[in-house]
């Protein structure tokens, strides 16, 4: 017991301010892998994989020859099937890196217009005449490759358009329309669906669509159902149902407040740093 303790204090004195930097580092890393794998499908394939190691290790003693080397060589190529099934999550967690105030210093920035009135009003609209409607609002993870599958507009956003894109029988009436930058970035756009399977069967596509993209981006999916004309808003894989038009204006008030207010301490450290550089 004694060899053990002075084993183990040896080994404490040995370390270093940039060893406990770098136990700090990982730590954070580990914590931050399972918070994203936590209640999410990632997380029963994070099992699976736990099991496979457990039984590889397992035939390994017990001289299961065969089956050993079976699981041996699928634990080989398991680093490249990992890539492929969690492609989605990998895409989510490099996109919120890209969303960090590091990643910001590459965006460009624009002037901020309240457009949730506009938006609002033409919801309401649509939700007492059940006009199905999915509108996304892009926020800091731009959504080129979803508007490169719709037609692109580029229009000022007003709620007359709004409410003719999404008319029956329209051209651009099936899809989603994005909002950006605050205009109407593109119209009839696909949408990858959720599979959520703790999602009510009650969801059509369009609110299937709305989760499945919010999911993946940081955006906030609007759904309006063209059976109940209940509006429904989709954010972080989350989706909150039987909205008024009011409560959806004060969620994305919310919404824009918070993206206004970092982008404005983005600007003040920018200028903190410049101010120091100059001096």
């Amino acid at each position: 017991m004694t060899d053990a303790m002075s084993f183990l204090m040896d080994n404490i004195r040995m370390l270093r301010i940039r060893d406990f930097i770098d136990i700090a580092i990982v730590s954070y890393a580990v914590y931050k892998c399972i918070k994203l794998v936590k209640e999410t499908r990632a997380a029963q394939l994070v099992k699976g994989v736990l099991i496979l190691i457990i039984l590889t290790q397992l035939s390994d003693w017990l001289q299961f020859n065969a089956t050993n080397y079976i699981l041996s060589n699928t634990m080989q190529v398991g680093v490249f099937a990992l890539l492929v099934v969690f492609q989605p999550e990998l895409r989510r967690v490099l996109e919120k890196m890209g969303t960090t105030t590091f990643g910001k210093i590459f965006s460009q920035e624009y002037e901020a217009e309240n457009i949730t009135p506009k938006i609002c009003e033409a919801v309401e609209y649509m939700a007492e005449r059940k006009i199905g409607a999915l509108i996304i609002m892009e926020r800091n993870t731009k959504l080129g490759d979803i508007m490169t599958s719709g037609t692109v507009l580029n229009a000022k956003v007003s709620p007359q358009l709004l409410i003719n894109i999404f008319i029956p029988n329209t051209p651009l009436h099936d899809g989603a329309t994005v909002i950006g930058d605050n205009i109407i970035k593109a119209s009839a756009c696909f949408l990858p669906l959720s599979q959520n399977n703790s999602l009510s069967k009650e969801m059509g596509t369009r609110h299937r669509a709305a989760v499945g993209v919010s999911e993946i981006t940081d955006c906030v999916a609007i759904v309006v159902s063209e059976e109940t004309g209940t509006i429904s808003v989709a954010q972080n894989g989350k989706i909150s149902r039987n909205l008024t038009a009011k409560a959806l204006g004060e969620k994305l008030d919310e919404i824009m407040l918070s993206d206004k207010t970092v982008a404005d301490l983005g600007k003040k450290r920018k200028l903190k740093r410049w101010t120091v550089n100059k001096k």
